[in-house]
């Protein structure tokens, strides 16, 4: 299982708030069909396979730039590990839960 964490940031808009663009592309992740978990700074999605991963987040970005906005700039942090099976996002989660006294 692959997740990333990853926030698209428009840029050169009229104002600061940003909740129209957020909602374009938590959107289009949803419409995905992946795993994904909205946080107060960003996206987190899960996904099988580096494709998969890299074109959801590509879709939501071009899904921005169809708001009008003529500039975007996203961070994407990786985590692919190949060594243990079924860690997905709860399971990071809880294994640190289940370890705090």
């Amino acid at each position: 299982m692959i997740s990333a964490d990853f926030a698209i940031l428009p840029v050169g808009t009229k104002d600061t708030e940003c909740k129209e663009y957020v909602t374009a592309a938590v959107q289009a992740i949803k419409d995905s069909g992946l795993n994904y978990q909205l946080t107060g700074m960003g996206t987190q999605i899960e996904a099988e396979n580096l494709k998969e991963l890299y074109e959801a987040i590509a879709n939501a970005q071009e899904t921005v730039f169809k708001t009008g906005i003529g500039r975007v700039y996203t961070v994407i942090k990786v985590d692919d590990r190949r060594d243990l099976e079924n860690r997905t996002l709860d399971a990071k989660v809880d294994t640190v839960n289940k370890m705090l006294k």
